[in-house]
């Protein structure tokens, strides 16, 4: 197999916010990888929280393309051979992308179909950034009767989180979840969990820092279930998180790819936890990697590809508040537009 890979920058429609800071933009990794004249497509967003860059992504992927070897459909082999190598997840979330558009694209199916998989997963949430709350529900009544789920970025440190809450139910009548991204402490998760059951939330997602001592103490006494992110990353995490959440969230940039997502899926399932598959800030290319196994969940927040100024790979369609990976073999999404570099 032949590798090229580049670094490629995706401008936001707005200044995206959560506790953490603000993007106005976001680089990720594309790669392709060709076979017997047919190339394969793969991208992903390194996360700069788990200390991964653009820069760092690229040079994972290209110290990598030995590991490949000439079967592209050794898939497992080559998972093996990429994680022996610590860290860069997104790198290898965008190789494993890209071997399976490779893998599907040769065998003339759509990798949901190939894995054995439904097309169709439950509607995605759509993000409403951190802001004041009566900015936040501008924007949700902005979008409403488009989506059937709303992801409220929480974290403010103000005292405000409730109200944002609030303000947004004002607006909305479809389910609402929240994400703090590490952002409360045990006590302030306290008070503000049970105002949230009362205003209709889903479920509360990362409230603690990851790692936090009180995990264990905050899902026993949360009137709402806890999803953990940040806690969560490659299948070996799976144990711990279920003694501190109810559920766990999954995206394919954090957990190294599709074949790690679905490992993750399934022994989550078996331990009886809830599942959330959520996205980066990412283009059609890498929303449809995630699309492919999003039937394995029960909740979904794959709006990347929707927060973009322009979406450069287009072909996922939201189709009455689900986000459908194409019918087309491998990903199923074409390039549209020239990449900025």
């Amino acid at each position: 197999m032949e590798l090229d890979a580049r670094i490629v920058t995706l401008r936001m429609a707005e200044t995206f916010v959560i506790s953490r800071g603000a993007a106005d933009e976001a680089e990720v990794v594309l790669v392709e990888l060709t076979h017997e004249g047919v190339t394969g497509y793969g991208e992903a967003t390194p996360i700069e929280r788990y200390e991964e860059s653009a820069e760092s992504a690229l040079a994972f992927v290209e110290e990598a393309a030995p590991l490949l070897g000439d079967d592209p459909f050794a898939l497992e082999a080559i998972d093996a051979r990429l994680r022996e190598r610590p860290g860069e997840q997104a790198g290898k979330a965008a190789v494993d992308a890209a071997l399976h558009d490779l893998c599907g694209k040769l065998a003339g199916l759509p990798v949901w179909k190939l894995l054995g998989l439904e097309r169709a997963g439950p509607p995605t949430s759509w993000t409403i950034w951190l802001g004041d709350p009566d900015d936040m529900a501008r924007r949700a009544e902005k979008v409403r009767g488009r989506f059937k789920r709303l992801k409220l970025k929480l974290g403010g440190r103000d005292g405000l989180d409730v109200d944002r809450v609030r303000a947004v139910r004002g607006v909305a009548d479809v389910p609402l979840q929240v994400d703090v991204n590490e952002y409360w402490s045990l006590d302030e998760a306290l008070e503000a969990l049970p105002q949230l059951q009362e205003l209709g939330v889903e479920y509360c997602e990362q409230p603690l820092p990851a790692g936090d001592p009180d995990g264990p103490e905050l899902k026993r006494r949360s009137p709402l279930p806890i999803y953990v992110d940040e806690d969560c990353h490659t299948l070996g995490d799976v144990p711990a998180c279920a003694e501190r959440a109810h559920g766990l969230t999954v995206k394919l940039a954090k957990s190294g790819g599709i074949r790690e997502g679905v490992r993750i899926a399934h022994a989550g399932r078996a331990l009886g936890l809830g599942l959330m598959l959520g996205c980066m800030n990412e283009s059609g290319l890498a929303v449809s990697a995630g699309a492919q196994i999003a039937s394995l969940f029960d909740h979904v927040d794959l709006d990347g590809n929707l927060l973009l100024a322009e979406d450069p790979w287009p072909g996922v369609e939201l189709v009455d508040g689900v986000q459908l990976p194409p019918d087309a073999p491998g990903l199923g999404v074409r390039e549209a537009v020239s990449h900025t570099r």
